[in-house]
């Protein structure tokens, strides 16, 4: 279980780093044109994009450094918790514009950030 937890925990990172950083330097316009799937910035200003890939490139940090570092670990699962809250929002935002094909992958994301949650706070903390 404790090696599921890395390896989930390990590709959400990864995943919410690229996607993060892209949103911190890209531009408004060019990520609304690089997918189908993310015209869903049509909706958010310049400044919430940048703070959306802030929060998502801390979760990133979050979901590895602090049990690598063993530095306050008790983080991991409070950065899980984190990314399920933001991608709510993003199911939120999508059953708003009506994109129930674009939804399933914030569904999965939901679903692997619950399970590094629910994860680290219950059968396999990093403090005990």
């Amino acid at each position: 279980m404790n090696l599921a937890l890395w390896i989930v925990a390990g590709l959400l990172a990864v995943a919410y780093l690229i996607a993060g950083g892209g949103k911190l330097i890209m531009p408004k316009e060019k990520i609304a044109a690089t997918t189908p799937s993310a015209r869903w910035v049509e909706d958010f200003s310049a400044g919430s994009l940048k703070a959306i890939g802030a929060l998502e490139v801390l979760a990133a940090m979050g979901l590895i450094l602090p049990a690598a570092l063993d530095i306050a670990p008790v983080l991991v699962p409070l950065a899980a918790l984190g990314l399920v809250i933001l991608m709510i929002g993003a199911v939120i935002t999508r059953i708003r514009r009506h994109e129930a094909k674009f939804m399933m992958g914030d569904l999965v994301y939901v679903a692997l950030a619950g399970f590094v949650a629910w994860g680290r706070f219950g059968p396999e903390p990093f403090t005990g």
